[in-house]
């Protein structure tokens, strides 16, 4: 197991926000846990490559992936050797999807003495609130049971439609803004579709300290110049190498026009991913094979995965490729099996 060089993360419940503020700046990607040819363990080299790799790309920082069907004790070694890698130059994010809450506060609490950043607060699949209080409820527990600043989660795949029409009560978030100290950052990306919903929620959380981060990169011109987001995460940005980190910090330095002509360079893949995503539609699950591959395709480890996963296809992937080269992104010329093996074989 890898030696964490950066033991706990240097704030406390009352600073969180206040560390956020300071230290919140930038796009923020994700990085799917690498596993051994046999698939009974954690490929270490594999991860170190990608952290290095995101650091290459300017990214603020990653999402620890938790969905790859890793054990806890293999998370605790996925979040030591990541934060032993960035040596304190990178930033870390737990993701904190787990399948009870005693597991999601102990994870965090793991991730808090390892040195990984915040948490990305999910819902388990067997949670099914009745009401938006029993969701808040919910919510409440978790964050005052952990010491790491938490960054809240609107998403149309916890099904909660039944208690809101846009796909998660604006009053939740509302309330543990005014009410949870750590809560530091809200991930919004339900009421689509359309920019309504993600306005209200960008106004509703105005002046609370807590930032608002809309993680669906194309709407980035319009929260930057209208809420200035100095945040936004989390998603699979690693597929257009380094553009979206450079977008976003050419908005934040008001040189719009630079931004913008990396933005429409981005369009084939951009329109390609969305279209890709748009296959599996309904199934409310993630397809990680395929963003490991478009991550490999940049550079990064790649390698198999664990079940449960998507299945991969010959079609997806050249779809994927030929799309960063009409980019201009990337011009990959690596064989398809490659990437089942990884950069970082072991």
């Amino acid at each position: 197991m890898a030696d964490a060089r950066r033991s706990g993360t240097g704030y406390g419940r009352a600073e969180a926000r206040a560390w956020a503020s300071e230290h919140m700046h930038g796009a923020c990607d994700v990085i799917i846990p690498s596993f051994t040819s046999d698939l009974r363990g954690l490929n270490e080299a594999g991860i170190r490559h990608d952290v290095r790799r995101n650091m290459e790309l300017g990214f603020w920082g990653a999402l620890l992936v938790s969905e790859a069907g890793t054990t806890m004790d293999e998370m605790r070694q996925f979040m030591e050797v990541a934060v032993s890698e960035a040596q304190g130059r990178h930033h870390f994010v737990l993701h904190g999807t787990f399948d009870t809450l005693d597991d999601q506060v102990a994870m965090t609490q793991v991730a808090k003495e390892v040195g990984v950043d915040a948490v990305l607060f999910g819902y388990p699949n067997s949670f099914y609130p009745t009401s938006a209080n029993e969701l808040y409820e919910y919510t409440r527990r978790f964050c005052e049971r952990v010491d790491l600043g938490v960054v809240l989660f609107a998403a149309h795949h916890w099904n909660f439609e039944r208690l809101d029409p846009s796909g998660f009560p604006l009053e939740v978030l509302v309330r543990a803004a005014a009410e949870l100290e750590n809560v530091v950052a809200v991930k919004y990306e339900v009421g689509r579709p359309g920019a309504v919903g993600t306005y209200e929620c960008f106004k509703a959380l105005a002046g609370s300290g807590v930032l608002v981060s809309d993680p669906f990169e194309p709407n980035a011109p319009i929260w930057t110049e209208n809420f200035e987001m100095p945040w936004m995460g989390t998603s699979n940005y690693e597929y257009f190498g380094d553009m979206v980190p450079r977008t976003l910090e050419a908005l934040h330095q008001g040189r719009r026009d630079d931004a913008m002509k990396l933005y429409w360079q981005m369009q084939p893949a951009r329109t390609a991913r969305l279209a890709e995503q748009a296959t599996f539609g309904g199934a409310n699950f993630i397809h990680r094979y395929l963003w490991k591959y478009q991550a490999w395709l940049n550079g990064f480890n790649g390698g198999p995965l664990r079940q449960p996963a998507m299945k991969l296809s010959d079609a997806q992937m050249r779809r994927t490729a030929d799309a960063l080269r009409r980019a201009g992104i990337a011009d990959p010329k690596e064989e398809l099996s490659s990437y089942f093996v990884g950069r970082n074989p072991a």
